[in-house]
């Protein structure tokens, strides 16, 4: 039986596999803004506040709205050049007008975009969700030798944290069963935090100097402006994240045996256009399913909706109580790098899982899985190869997930769908194939 402290746990362990995820995207913009530290900490708060609220109408759901299943939502990164830009070029209330009506344009375009879905065998989803993991692990690396731009990058002692908490979790899984394997990741976390601690590298301060009730209130930046450029390109980052979200639930529908017909994919995605929504109506930022909670769920074969409500509420939680939410912040990037070599992972892993369900004597899905995989992962790469393109365009292309996800639409299009028989036997989609094999 799980108790609610046992379901707390587990939630937690959720907030905490995501939180460095969500805090990155208001840090960096609030820098890159030179905004106050009080309207720093309104976004930190308003985006948390916000991931809550957004995470439980999707696992909650209604009839129309939200696909009930273990989906976490955050900010994605995608956002943050375009809203920097924006609010450079003008204000950070043009760039709330820009992220409120791609919201709506997201709830409003989610049936068609589920009418796409017979474009997603299973050779293409299996595809997308390997290359979601595998842009990850550079995520995981960087994290893993002290984070990106930071003076002790690849330090020993860097290493051997991360090392220490990957092979914690490892020992873990290994010797322990039921509930103390499920939350191997939240005890490898906090352990590598302890071992941290005694060696100098967790600050308390943040803690100290943030307060302990923040009411997050609408419209704090100011009366939404619109801007039909900046509302143009808010729609391109919600249209990749429709991407990304895409391939986040064939994951979760593997994962936890459920069949992900069309319906689901325009009830998650209505979800998140009102998540967008609200993350321009209280200044926080556009959301999209989060790729490391999928490797969680893989990872601890934990199911259950109720442990992704309670990540849910104590994300509310953290948005009202700021001093919380800074306590989360102290585990150093390496423990968290080390942690997310093994979540990330276990996404790659899920993705070839999907894979093991194609026909690779058919010389055409071969192409299709290499050539995809392969201009996904050199996107994530090398990104700068595009920086000699025009803005949108090069925003398009430095995204592996897109580059990867329409490389395997399009030569799955040009290389299977040209026949009735063909049609029939490569296109059909993962929720028929994944399924038979069960």
């Amino acid at each position: 039986m799980v108790t609610p402290q046992k379901t707390f746990a587990l939630g937690l362990q959720h907030v905490l596999a995501m939180y460095a995820g969500a805090v990155i995207v208001p840090l960096i913009i609030g820098a890159a803004l030179q905004l106050t530290p009080s309207q720093m900490a309104y976004l930190i708060a308003a985006d948390l506040f916000t991931c809550g609220i957004a995470t439980l109408l999707q696992v909650l759901g209604t009839r129309y709205v939200g696909i009930k299943m273990p989906v976490v939502l955050g900010c994605t990164f995608t956002a943050v050049g375009p809203i920097i830009a924006i609010s450079l070029s003008s204000n950070l209330a043009t760039a709330y007008g820009a992220i409120i009506v791609a919201g709506l344009f997201v709830f409003l375009a989610a049936p068609l975009f589920g009418k796409l879905l017979r474009f997603f065998p299973t050779v293409v989803t299996g595809s997308v969700v390997t290359i979601i993991g595998l842009s990850l692990i550079p995520v995981a690396m960087n994290n893993a030798a002290g984070g990106q731009g930071a003076p002790d990058f690849g330090q020993p002692r860097n290493l051997l944290l991360a090392l220490g908490t990957l092979l914690l979790i490892l020992v873990i899984n290994r010797f322990f069963t039921g509930f103390i394997r499920s939350i191997s990741v939240l005890l490898g976390l906090i352990a590598g935090t302890i071992l941290a601690s005694f060696l100098g590298m967790v600050n308390f301060s943040t803690v100290s100097e943030a307060s302990w009730v923040s009411i997050v209130q609408p419209f704090y930046f100011g009366t939404p402006e619109f801007n039909i450029v900046a509302i143009l390109t808010m729609i391109l980052v919600c249209l990749i994240s429709m991407v990304e979200s895409t391939g986040v639930y064939f994951a979760l529908g593997k994962i936890t045996d459920k069949k992900i017909g069309q319906n689901d994919i325009v009830k998650g995605l209505r979800a998140e256009g009102i998540g967008i929504v609200l993350g321009g109506i209280f200044n926080a930022f556009p959301y999209t399913a989060y790729s490391q909670n999928v490797g969680l769920v893989s990872m601890t074969r934990i199911k259950s909706r109720s442990v992704i409500i309670a990540a849910g509420l104590l994300l509310i939680v953290l948005g009202l109580l700021p001093k919380l939410a800074a306590l989360t912040t102290v585990i150093p990037n390496p423990v968290l790098g080390g942690a997310m070599v093994a979540m990330f992972g276990m996404v790659v892993a899920s993705g070839i899982n999907i894979l093991s369900d194609v026909d690779f004597t058919r010389n055409e899905n071969l192409l299709i899985a290499a050539c995809s995989i392969a201009v996904g992962l050199g996107s994530a790469a090398v990104p700068q190869m595009f920086d000699q393109l025009p803005t949108m365009l090069k925003m398009l292309l430095q995204n592996g997930i897109v580059t990867g996800s329409v490389t395997a639409i399009a030569l799955n299009i040009f290389l299977n769908m040209k026949g009735d028989s063909a049609k029939n036997s490569a296109s059909t989609p993962l929720v028929t194939e994944a399924n038979a094999s069960h």
